[in-house]
């Protein structure tokens, strides 16, 4: 089995590597988006919670991560697979495939818009070695995509090979004054921790232009990469929702950075462009995030 490149493709492959990959994830992305699409029209369906009561799952959400990962295995049987609804191999390429299948579902259950597939791809380190932790996945992808479920919308990057929505390339905003950034962010489905942000928000909100809550990690971060919001931070959020965006949003001229939680085990993610990126930063740490 060949090694990894720097790039963290495998065998070589470099920039034309990753352009397959991202093509893959594109198509795959977009094959389950219309799933999901299709099952609007649905007049009933099945539901349950996970976390907690408003954390919930539908049969669409695993509908369309078994069409996800079939359709990566028939292409790339050797790839390991981590996706929200359970899904789980090792593989044995040197890549895993990171995968929401419908990020927004509570968007999706009340047919309100805000709801995407994410699919990302990333080195798992050493061909036959452990797979990164959970802390760190999601953290390195080297391809991606996220297809918005409402409007066709498809986002996609390579690492060093900049961004695009629909084949056309985008870019963060040149915005460099906090005090106008229209700037994105989200709620925990966990009480506790939704109060905990909601206090954080107190803090933030006087000092900015405005704040907007979509429902979806991975559209917001497309929306940081095509300056439709100018930053997003948001806590406690998984590999799977940040694995495509972040890297969607860095290759489109964004700095994204993690920033550790000096209330709880929770991580603050936060894209800006580089001259929002400190004062929102130091904003958050201000408000105890």
């Amino acid at each position: 089995m060949a090694g990894m490149d720097d790039d963290g493709t495998s065998g070589g492959a470099g920039r034309a590597g990753l352009d397959e990959l991202a093509d893959l994830a594109e198509r795959v992305a977009t094959q389950a988006a219309e799933l999901l699409r299709d099952g609007l029209t649905r007049s009933q369906v099945e539901i349950e919670t996970k976390s907690s009561g408003t954390d919930m799952v539908s049969e669409m959400d695993r509908a369309a991560e078994r069409l996800i990962v079939d359709e990566l295995l028939a292409a790339r049987p050797d790839d390991g697979i981590l996706g929200e609804e359970g899904s789980a191999r090792t593989g044995t390429s040197g890549l895993r495939w990171v995968i929401d299948p419908l990020d927004g579902t509570t968007n999706y259950l009340y047919r309100h818009p805000g709801f995407s597939v994410s699919i990302a791809v990333e080195p798992v380190g050493t061909v036959g070695g452990p797979p990164r932790s959970e802390a760190e996945a999601g953290r390195t992808a080297v391809a991606g995509a996220v297809v918005d479920v409402v409007t066709g919308d498809r986002f996609r990057a390579v690492r060093g090979g900049g961004a695009t929505r629909n084949g056309q390339p985008i870019s963060a905003s040149t915005e460099t004054d906090l005090t106008r950034a229209l700037v994105a962010t989200g709620f925990s489905y966990k009480a506790a921790r939704r109060k905990d942000q909601a206090l954080v928000l107190t803090h933030v909100i006087g000092e900015i232009r405005d704040i907007r809550r979509m429902g979806s990690a991975a559209l917001d971060l497309c929306s940081v990469a095509c300056g439709r919001v100018d930053a997003y931070y948001e806590a406690g959020l998984a590999a799977w929702d940040l694995a495509a965006g972040t890297l969607i949003a860095a290759e489109a001229g964004a700095t994204v950075t993690y920033l550790a939680s000096s209330a709880s085990s929770a991580t603050t993610v936060v894209a800006a462009p580089p001259a929002l990126s400190g004062p929102l930063q130091a904003l958050l740490l201000e408000a105890r995030v």
